[in-house]
């Protein structure tokens, strides 16, 4: 096949043949890269049934997206030729690199663990190696490990392409699950790991004999030599894990693949040559660091919210200092439940490490694994897995954020370390009803809102004490009135009180500053004193994405258009990936009368998330304002703005549709008038009159959406009437 064209590949030559497959080096003509071409081999008989395994191996491995695995770019086929087009990987394997003598023990160690990362993105997926073995691991020139060859894979939901009652793999290297022929699981690829470890440490296979049936007998019923009997340099430590990755009951061997990483990363940290030396590059002016959503390794759904909370309080102690840049929750939020590429997920985010973790929870005992990965090359920079009670959990988030501090050589003193090991609460039961109401808080629908309310209300009467979790109910009540239709003057009192209380418990959080700044902006129309507690928020805490947005909000308000899309910038730099901050974005550009860049901010928002509503909401004023009315209201299905639709079929002339929409979203609304929706109404049908007796209205309800109506391109045509400039002026604005 040499010089053959196969689709758009030019093969070059053979770089060899397994039992199922010949590979060949090849040349992508379009994109003009190498690539390594899979095709069945001619002599494997049973054809239909070897090719159903070959298409499903290369969709097993297509689903995989990770650094230590070769990765899969396409399955065709032309002229009757099946082919899986991967990653032309260039490297030694280990079977050539361990072929004279044991690996150095840092070497070792750190390919086991690498191994077992990979594997863990596979399993996460559904979906087993079965031939992990010394000739399926490459290291790369630059040391990057790339599992290989996914041949045996099986998809955990689909079919088991291996008859019943056969074995499959290589013997050397089978579980004794496998070799009996019985179901296997994610927990043979680690007993197979076990078995590469230990030759990687010892140069030798702990179930060694002549022939196969001899090795068979050995993995089910012998026992093995301890590495440290054959290395005397290894540890009891190393010992035991490799004892526990061969155990022959597969229920006494780790449960997952990235607790044996953990624990091999942690051997690493051991050796007297405090081997992991890996460090961010000395011009990396400003550290940088994205903590990824912790996995839930528990049987119960509900440590999700636990989960999400320990990971947000890192992110929120991390954030605390000045000489380091940590992305918003809601951006390394948005890989929650994905295997992506260390080195893609840092580009998204645009830092150099990530912080990623899994928890495990057994009643009152948690065991938690942490990572921090350098995305360059993907190498850890520092790992630890810590067992402990519960009630050790403030603790365990304390080590974790100085270790991540220590690791990224930035340099505590004073005041700093004392921000980074702060604790809120001594309280476990009110720590777990707060991150429960943060879960809540975070989601953003009504139901959510209330339930987030409900939650922080229970934290705070559990710990009367909790400053942040008053700062959180202050934010819960703030936004409530934009999720349900009730008055303001019974909402924002609600949400001073708490606000108050937070800042007299703790007036260095800079939450509580920046919740109390957005009720000064949305009710009081404070905007010195809001402007004022925005800044110190920022001060407190230089990387709270959300303070910068309520910043660029009250710039809006201001009138300060341009400078508001700045800062709304500086908002999704801390928080690049949230579809909230990009709608807001957005929304900053339309505000600044610059619609073609509101449309591409608002399109590409969509392109990730077209179900977002916020971002098909703002979408529909840019199209309103260049009179796209019937473009404007397909964008909005959601039951929430149907307020909104009712004054676009005004818009259009269709006034009866219009009037019928308005009367049913008043009478859904109860006791609340929405002064500002009717005031709209009255613009848009050419009651100028009516408009003004309803933004007076509204200025008197306090509505807090009237600051934005004032400023919105929707009322430029009235700006100049002495009653618009009456109106800004009761409410300490100046005209624009």
């Amino acid at each position: 096949m040499i010089g053959e064209t196969v689709s758009h590949y030019r093969v070059l030559e053979k770089l060899g043949e397994g039992g199922m497959g010949v590979v060949y080096k090849a040349e992508d003509v379009n994109l003009e890269r190498h690539v390594a071409l899979k095709f069945i081999s001619p002599r494997v008989t049973g054809i239909d049934q070897e090719r159903a395994r070959f298409v499903h191996e290369a969709k097993a491995a297509a689903a995989l997206n990770h650094p230590n695995i070769c990765t899969v770019y396409e399955i065709g086929e032309d002229k009757g030729r099946t082919f899986i087009a991967m990653e032309y990987v260039r490297g030694e394997d280990l079977r050539a690199r361990m072929r004279f003598a044991p690996l150095p023990l840092v070497e070792a160690l750190t390919i086991g663990a690498d191994i077992a990362r990979g594997l863990s993105a596979a399993h996460g997926k559904g979906i087993i190696h079965r031939d992990i073995k010394p000739a399926n691991v490459v290291v790369t020139p630059q040391n990057v490990v790339k599992i290989m060859d996914f041949g045996l894979a099986r998809m955990g939901t689909g079919a088991d392409l291996t008859r019943t009652g056969t074995t499959m793999g290589t013997v050397a290297y089978m579980s004794p699950e496998q070799a009996r022929g019985e179901e296997v699981d994610h927990r043979t690829d680690i007993w197979s790991l076990g078995v590469v470890l230990y030759e990687m440490l010892t140069a030798a296979r702990p179930f060694g004999a002549d022939r196969d049936v001899a090795v068979v007998h050995a993995i089910i019923y012998e026992d093995f030599r301890a590495p440290s009997a054959l290395r005397t340099e290894l540890s009891r430590e190393a010992d035991a894990c490799v004892r526990k990755m061969l155990a022959k009951d597969r229920d006494k061997r780790y449960s997952d693949a990235s607790e044996a990483a953990g624990d091999l990363f942690a051997l690493v940290n051991m050796l007297p040559s405090g081997a992991m030396t890996r460090v961010v590059a000395a011009e990396e002016a400003t550290p940088s660091v994205a903590v990824l959503p912790f996995a839930n390794l528990s049987a119960d759904p509900e440590q999700e919210y636990f989960c999400d909370g320990m990971a947000e309080e890192i992110i929120n102690s991390l954030a605390q200092l000045e000489g380091m840049r940590v992305v918003a929750r809601t951006s390394s939020f948005a890989f929650k439940g994905k295997n992506e590429d260390v080195r893609e997920m840092g580009r998204q985010l645009d830092v150099a490490t990530l912080l990623e973790g899994s928890v495990r929870r057994a009643g009152n005992r948690l065991r938690i694994t942490t990572q921090l990965v350098d995305v360059a090359d993907g190498g850890h920079l520092w790992s630890e897995r810590f067992d402990r009670e519960m009630e050790d959990v403030f603790a365990i988030q304390d080590e974790i954020s100085l270790a991540v501090t220590d690791a990224l050589k930035v340099k505590l003193l004073g005041d700093d370390r004392k921000r980074v090991v702060k604790r809120h609460t001594q309280s476990l039961e009110a720590y777990r009803a707060y991150m429960k109401g943060r879960y809540h808080w975070f989601i953003r629908s009504s139901h959510d809102i209330e339930q987030a309310i409900e939650y922080l209300e229970e934290a705070v009467s559990i710990d009367p004490e909790y400053a942040l979790a008053y700062a959180g109910l202050a934010d819960a009540y703030g936004v409530l009135p934009l999720y349900r239709p009730v008055l303001p003057r019974d909402v924002y009192p609600k949400a001073r009180a708490a606000a108050e209380r937070a800042l007299g418990l703790d007036d260095s959080l800079a939450e509580a500053h920046a919740a109390m700044s957005c009720i000064k902006d949305n009710y009081e129309w404070d905007w010195d004193g809001a402007a004022r507690g925005i800044e110190r928020a920022i001060q407190l805490n230089p990387g709270y994405a959300t303070a910068y947005q309520w910043k660029a909000e009250g710039l809006i308000v201001a009138g300060k258009f341009d400078e508001a899309v700045e800062v709304m910038n500086k908002a999704r730099e801390l928080d690049p990936l949230s579809l909230f901050m990009n709608a807001r974005m957005g929304f900053a550009f339309y505000y600044a009368r610059r619609n073609e860049e509101a449309r591409a901010m608002l399109e590409t928002t969509l392109e990730v998330d077209p179900d977002f509503t916020q971002a098909h909401y703002f979408y529909s004023l840019v199209l309103a304002s260049e009179g796209e009315y019937d473009e404007a209201i397909e964008h909005l299905t959601d039951e929430s703005f149907r307020a909104w639709v009712a004054i676009l079929h005004a818009m259009k002339g269709d006034t009866e549709r219009a009037d019928a929409m308005l009367a049913e979203v008043l009478e859904r609304g109860g006791d609340y008038e929405w002064p500002t929706v009717r005031a709209s109404m009255c613009f848009v049908k050419g009651d100028i009159d009516g408009t003004f007796e309803w933004l007076n209205r509204a200025r008197e309800e306090r509505d807090m959406r009237l600051p934005n109506l004032v400023r919105s391109p929707f009322t430029d045509a009235i700006k100049d009437d002495p009653r618009f400039v009456a109106i800004l002026e009761k409410m300490g604005l100046e005209p624009v």
